[in-house]
């Protein structure tokens, strides 16, 4: 079934525009440009609205931390023991909380959803679409990242445990610890699949198995860290072994501005339209949307559902325009930029032929406020339309 969407401003964050464009599309984009005739099943008139790509929230806790539910719907930490890298936000994922929903009508069709930050190491992250019943059915990349989070709440989880880690070097030591033993289970493993006749298979390891697609750079840690000390901490663990790691909150990140500029490490900003909750936000601005992404760096612009929800996430970037964020970057990180940072742009994140068609409509650009999602699109279905 291929539908096209006609007169349409068109923003593809794909570096080009069109003011009376077209989009043509069945499950993947077909066409996207000038206006055209084509054949298609559905034909929608935009009446000049705006088209984009479906809103991405490159990190939050959608369907991990359910909506209204309390205990029975809270499965985001499991903080039974500090180091869990086996764990999957695929086997948490409840597709019918509330905030599903309230993402497609805020024309987010993308969430990279996964673990709390109660452990030092929490588990793995899933992309996942907005729209489904069965979490299997709506993966786009799991897992998609492996989490770990440094400074105050592990510090405080465990503190209140009377167990290990209570400090910042405690953590660290225990993210490099798995670390090594992985590196080592990795290389052996590699070994006897090199030679099975001359290397002994190493003993299965649930914890290590999970950590190899880490060491072999295949999909990034997502670092929680909020303090600038924490933030460095994250770096040189990433320099150490190797691996590929995104700043999370990244509250202090203006102080260590020229550290994440000379070391180009993704950030993820957020969540900042919120109370300054915690000795860790004592920095809290959106100037640092601004200051960062002025410096070059990717930033994406996250929820931290259920901590901003879910369907603020434009409002999240209106606000950082608000305080100088260059608008095109503000909407690059609800989109291309998250989509790259979390590696899944070669699927979303731009209205490109060939990707997913993944496509929101607004009234106005989402940076603005006041904007409207009137249409939302996942895999060419149309998912929430106008009343």
């Amino acid at each position: 079934m291929k539908t096209l969407i006609k007169n349409a401003k068109i923003i593809t964050m794909a570096d080009v525009e069109y003011n009376c464009g077209c989009i043509l599309f069945d499950d993947k984009i077909l066409y996207v440009g000038e206006e055209k005739e084509f054949e298609a099943d559905t034909v929608i008139d935009a009446e000049g609205k705006y088209v984009l790509p479906g809103l991405i929230d490159a990190h939050c806790h959608v369907g991990m931390f359910e909506d209204s539910m309390g205990f029975e719907g809270d499965d985001g930490n499991e903080d039974s023991d500090p180091v869990m890298p086996h764990l999957r936000a695929i086997d948490a994922i409840n597709p019918f909380d509330r905030a599903f929903l309230e993402a497609r009508k805020a024309g987010i069709t993308t969430v990279v959803t996964g673990p709390g930050s109660a452990n030092p190491v929490g588990g793995q992250f899933a992309a996942v679409k907005t729209d489904g019943i069965c979490v299997d059915d709506m993966i786009l990349k799991a897992p998609a990242a492996m989490k770990m989070a440094l400074g105050e709440n592990p510090k405080a989880v465990y503190n209140e445990k009377e167990e290990a880690p209570v400090t910042r070097m405690g953590t660290a030591a225990l993210i490099r610890e798995l670390l090594i033993k992985s590196r080592d289970y990795m290389e052996k493993l590699d070994a006897y699949n090199g030679d099975c006749e001359e290397n002994e298979k190493p003993e299965f390891d649930m914890k290590l198995e999970a950590m190899i697609p880490v060491l072999k750079r295949e999909i990034p840690v997502k670092v929680h860290a909020h303090r600038a000390d924490d933030i460095c901490t994250a770096i040189r663990i990433g320099k150490e072994f190797d691996i590929d790691v995104t700043i999370e909150h990244c509250s202090d990140g203006d102080a260590v501005a020229p550290v994440l500029e000379r070391e180009k490490v993704p950030v993820m900003l957020g969540p900042t339209l919120s109370d300054r909750s915690k000795i860790e936000l004592k920095g809290l601005t959106f100037d640092t949307y601004k200051n960062l992404s002025d410096r070059g760096l990717d930033v994406a612009i996250i929820t931290d559902h259920p901590e901003i929800t879910i369907e603020n996430l434009p409002l999240c970037a209106v606000m950082a325009v608000k305080h100088g964020m260059d608008e095109m970057k503000a909407l690059q990180g609800i989109t291309i930029t998250a989509a790259k940072n979390c590696r899944i742009d070669s699927r979303i994140g731009s209205l490109e032929e060939g990707k997913d068609a993944d496509i929101a409509v607004f009234t106005d650009l989402p940076s603005c406020f006041g904007a409207e999602c009137v249409m939302t699109f996942i895999n060419g279905i149309k998912v929430m339309r106008e009343n």
